[in-house]
């Protein structure tokens, strides 16, 4: 089977298995987190061989150059025959970079914290270099 000269952006990440799903693509595409050629792209947009496909996941921009413009499900091993990865190593540490995360339990019917308490709330928060948006609401 020949493969076509063209296939629709939503497709073609799918396919090449940059989105586990073709709804995940598409979503991606509305949400204007994929540019073609550095233009954003809607889910019909067509790609042809030579296309520059710029995928933002995260805070990390990936890059893909079309080689074989396929509207398959292709397996991992023969992805590198329909699209190059030209992401640089740049982007792809943003994603291995430790998240911190950080949490203030209060204990149930502790109620609102204190004025004192909000003071030090505050500059820990500073401290670890927030703007200071502690709401005082648990999180559960």
């Amino acid at each position: 089977m020949e493969p076509p000269e063209e296939t629709r952006i939503d497709k073609f990440l799918w396919a090449i298995r940059v989105y586990k799903t073709r709804t995940e693509a598409t979503d991606a595409c509305k949400g204007g987190k994929v540019k073609v050629n550095g233009t954003e792209a809607k889910p019909s947009r067509a790609v042809r061989t030579g296309d520059t496909i710029t995928v933002r996941n995260g805070s990390a921009h990936f890059t893909y150059r079309v080689i074989v413009p396929m509207d398959k499900r292709q397996g991992a091993q023969t992805v590198p025959l329909y699209a190059k990865n030209l992401t640089p190593e740049s982007e792809i540490e943003k994603l291995r970079a430790p998240k911190e995360t950080f949490f203030i339990k209060r204990d149930a019917g502790a109620g609102r914290p204190t004025k004192k308490e909000r003071r030090q709330l505050d500059r820990l928060w500073k401290d670890i270099g927030t703007d200071g948006d502690y709401d005082g609401e648990d999180d559960r």
